[in-house]
This record gives structure tokens, C-alpha cells and sequence, in this order.
């Protein structure tokens, strides 16, 4: 998350974190919070605003690899579907078909030897492989997004959470300051 330094917990609360994202600890006495931290509000304040921007900072980061994910996860599964097709057809006719050359360009096909398939692996490789071995690769690799994909919406789960409760505690320690305020404010009129 950061090369901040983080206040100490007390001994009672049980600090976790999920696949490097430190859990917030909620703050049920903000007077003995702050006195066991030896810092002032405003240093509190500070602290959990950072935390909080480091929070959003991961929340973004993790929804652009939920988003690229769930893009993912359709390309594969029509890949899969095209492989599974071209494994259907009869051998001895030809496959006649529309494909994209780019985006809303179509070129018409014709697919005569379907006993293998070139898959696209990313940086410009391109491999060609058996319909067999194209479609355990590909089950492969949508197994895997869509466990990546489990794994991110738990991840994003936890980071709301933690973000929720730092946010409950920011309004704690600031409400907590001004009631004290006020209670000095209070006395000091009072004695004069």
C-alpha cells in the first residue's frame, strides 16, 4: 500500500489483512485510541485520511483488473465456442464463416482442414495448437479468470469494508474532538 508508517494497535483488537491490504481497526474509545497512539487529533486525522486515499488508490486499481477480467472472461468462452464448432463440423465439407479483421470489419472465410487452431497468447505470439489441446488451454484459462475474478470481488468486498470503517472512525475521532472542545469551551465560560 504505501512506505507509511502505521499507529499501533491496541492489544485487544486483531489485526488482519487480505492479499496485502491492511484491515482498519475500529475504534470503539477515541479517548484512550488517541492516548495509546501519543498523538494529537489533528496527527490521527492525518493518518486515516492517508489511509483512506491509499484504500482508493488499491479500490482502483483492483476494479480496472475486475473490469479487464470481465472482458476477458466472454473472449475466452467464444473462443471456446469456435474451437468446439470447428471440432463439430464434418471433416470432409468446408466451413463457410464471417470474422473480424477489425473492429466492424468482417472478411468471409473458408475453413477447409479444422484439425487445428492458432490462438492469440498476447504479445504478438500466436501458436497454432490441436482442437484438443486449444480447448483444454482455453477451459484452462477461463477456470483461472473466473477464479481471479472470485478472488478480486472478495478482495473489493474487504477493501469497502475497511474503507467504511476508517471512515466511521475519521467521523469518531472528529466528533469526539469537537465535543471536547465544546466541554472546554463549557467550563472555561462557566469559571470566568
Amino acid at each position: 500500500m504505501g512506505a507509511s508508517s502505521s499507529p499501533p494497535q491496541s492489544s485487544s483488537e486483531v489485526v488482519a489483512e487480505r492479499r496485502g491490504i491492511p484491515a482498519a481497526s475500529f475504534v470503539k474509545d477515541v479517548e484512550a485510541y488517541l492516548n495509546q497512539l501519543g498523538l494529537d487529533v489533528n496527527s490521527t486525522l492525518a493518518f486515516l485520511q492517508e489511509r483512506l486515499q491509499q484504500y482508493k488508490v488499491v479500490e482502483m486499481k483492483l476494479l480496472a483488473q475486475q473490469r479487464d477480467l470481465q472482458a476477458k472472461i466472454p473472449d475466452i468462452e467464444k473462443c471456446l465456442d469456435v474451437v468446439a464448432t470447428l471440432q463439430a463440423k464434418d471433416s470432409d465439407e468446408a466451413l463457410l464463416t464471417d470474422f473480424e479483421v477489425s473492429e466492424g470489419i468482417y472478411a468471409r472465410a473458408r475453413i477447409e482442414n479444422s484439425n487445428s487452431v492458432c490462438l492469440w497468447l498476447g504479445a504478438n505470439v500466436m501458436l497454432e495448437y490441436s482442437s484438443e489441446e486449444a480447448t483444454t488451454l482455453l477451459q484452462n484459462n477461463l477456470e483461472n479468470a473466473k477464479a481471479s475474478l472470485e478472488v478480486l470481488v472478495a478482495d473489493l468486498q474487504f477493501l469497502r469494508d475497511q474503507v467504511t470503517i476508517t471512515q466511521v472512525t475519521i467521523a469518531r475521532v472528529y466528533n469526539w474532538d469537537v465535543h471536547q472542545r465544546r466541554v472546554k469551551q463549557a467550563s472555561s465560560s462557566q469559571d470566568s
